[in-house]
């Protein structure tokens, strides 16, 4: 386990974003399930999960969401979950219980502490406040407490959904940092990405990664062949059926990479 996170962010914690697809209600009510998922699995870890961005779907499930995910090795672990997740099942908001296919994607940033330099000033962002929208209790949407903050050079925007504005701005900034640490990342490796078209988490925010597949109770990750049929488990949290094997691929391709270079 220490040689597969052994990387230089992988100590640290992360945050994970997942938006629903096109599609309404279904890739909203996938959306939610994936949150569920990814919850569960960091409470079996003994990890701390934190709310930061809730929006609730319009008749079910959600339209995005954030978490902060607090514990050792946290991003380590959830660095390979980045992409698009599918799922294909029998809808149960379908009269005529036709199969479907929704789309949902998953983004997974890494808390970025002192050691790493990323200014921002706020002259370059545009913060505006709104009544929070997810849940939490009388005092959400009863005050314009929840902050979106839009960095303008770069159009990258966050939104935090805590109870303090105070805080949320705070928030917000630390979350518009990791994003653009990754950015940094990503442009830094496209090059590499474009020659090993095989790597994992090349950074493609159009790649779909995995299909979860209900009517078979399958899962199967797309990027290194894997296909399992627990279902079931998985969805309940059991996700490191997938990551151990993806983490050891990961591990891989880096030094292959590293060999290349040499």
């Amino acid at each position: 386990v220490q040689a597969l996170l052994s990387g230089e962010a992988d100590g640290a914690d992360t945050y994970l974003q997942i938006n629903a697809g096109a599609g309404g209600t279904e890739s909203q009510d996938w959306a939610e399930m994936l949150l569920r998922m990814y919850a569960r699995w960091a409470e079996r870890r003994g990890f701390k999960v934190e709310t930061v961005e809730y929006a609730a779907g319009d008749q079910a499930g959600i339209k995005s969401a954030t978490l902060l995910i607090k514990g050792e090795n946290a991003y380590g672990w959830l660095k390979t979950e980045s992409g698009v997740h599918r799922l294909v099942r029998i809808s149960p908001y379908d009269a005529n219980a036709r199969r479907h296919t929704s789309f949902a994607s998953v983004w997974v940033y890494r808390v970025v502490d002192d050691d790493i330099d990323i200014e921002i000033n706020e002259s370059d962002c545009r913060i505006d406040t709104y009544r929070s929208s997810g849940a939490g209790g009388q005092h959400v949407n009863k005050t314009d407490s929840a902050v979106r903050m839009t960095h303008l050079p770069t159009g990258i925007a966050v939104v935090c959904q805590e109870k303090s504005q105070h805080q949320n701005r705070a928030r917000a900034i630390e979350l518009l940092k990791a994003k653009l640490y990754d950015m940094e990342r990503e442009a830094a490796h496209t090059e590499r990405a474009a020659d090993r078209k095989g790597q994992i988490g090349s950074g493609d925010r159009s790649e779909r990664i995995r299909t979860y597949n209900y009517p078979q109770g399958r899962v199967s990750d797309h990027r290194i062949n894997l296909t399992l049929y627990k279902l079931a488990e998985i969805m309940e949290g059991a996700l490191d059926q997938v990551i151990d094997p993806l983490l050891a691929e990961y591990q891989a391709e880096q030094l292959a990479a590293i060999s290349d270079d040499a």
